[in-house]
């Protein structure tokens, strides 16, 4: 990691950073983040945030997005927050709508709700209303969030719109079901039609595909569907031996909203250290 990166792995590690010391690629731009309170997209505001850009973070859990600002602010940064369930479509377009109010039109969209919601792993064991649950968290938030916010950033003549998939979605799932894989397959399908009709408005889409990070929630399927001797052999696969972090899905969000990724629409950026390469 270089000298001026944010570790945003601990609270320990937040309050010893110095945000001052990070570059300013977003000063006077509005990001929004979907489902951020923890995790990938809390770690992915704390970036944005630490590069100049007014944050905005949404999530359900009210309480969680009282802990995140609190940690923002121990860290020196500023994250604005607000309730919004992305799994209902209504409340994303009444939040969004009032958050664009408050804060002016997002340069940024962060599509980062998404997860297996401890579904079945085994296909046979998933019923309808599971791939209907999964489906709408990971795939129809996106559709969404995209809806509110592309009239304005094609008004403004730009912006950029990054998504979440997984490496699920792209080589399949150690630890999530078939209907995880298929929603952040879905994700990326996504992605390229929107970066193909949306281009002329200078609005960029990419969507980023992480492999296994350990998260607290993702360290529990781990451990709870994969054995000791399962998961020593697939970290020995990994050609750097390790799993993804948070700052490195962090480090990535950042880029592909910037403009050093101006040029860069369409594709499905790989975060697995080599696990699965194409």
């Amino acid at each position: 990691m270089s000298s001026n990166a944010i570790d945003f792995g601990s609270v320990g590690s937040l309050r010893e950073s110095d945000p001052s010391r990070a570059c300013k690629r977003f000063t006077g731009r509005v990001a929004l983040l979907t489902a951020a309170a923890r995790g990938l997209g809390f770690a992915a505001g704390l970036r944005l945030a630490a590069e100049g850009a007014t944050v905005c973070i949404t999530d359900r859990d009210e309480s969680a997005l009282g802990e995140a600002a609190a940690l923002a602010k121990q860290a020196g940064l500023t994250v604005h927050t607000s309730v919004m369930n992305s799994s209902d479509a209504d409340d994303t377009a009444a939040s969004i709508r009032a958050l664009c109010r408050e804060h002016g039109s997002f340069d940024v969209l962060v599509n980062n709700a998404g997860g297996s919601l401890h579904t079945p792993y085994k296909f046979l064991d998933e019923t309808d209303a599971h791939w209907n649950d999964v489906m709408q968290l990971n795939m129809m938030s996106a559709v969404w969030a995209c809806r509110a916010v592309l009239p304005h950033m094609i008004e403004r003549g730009g912006g950029r719109i990054v998504n979440f998939g997984s490496k699920a979605g792209r080589f399949g799932s150690l630890i999530a079901g078939a209907n995880y894989a298929a929603a952040k397959g879905a994700m990326a399908s996504l992605t390229r039609q929107l970066a193909m009709e949306y281009g002329s408005h200078g609005i960029t889409v990419n969507c980023i595909c992480p492999g296994i990070v350990m998260t607290d929630r993702t360290r529990g399927l781990w451990n709870q569907r994969r054995t000791p001797e399962e998961r020593a052999r697939i970290m020995d696969e990994i050609p750097l031996k390790r799993h993804c972090e948070v700052e490195d899905v962090a480090a990535s969000v950042a880029f592909l909203a910037s403009d050093d990724a101006a040029f860069i629409t369409g594709i499905t950026l790989d975060l697995n250290g080599g696990q699965a390469m194409a």
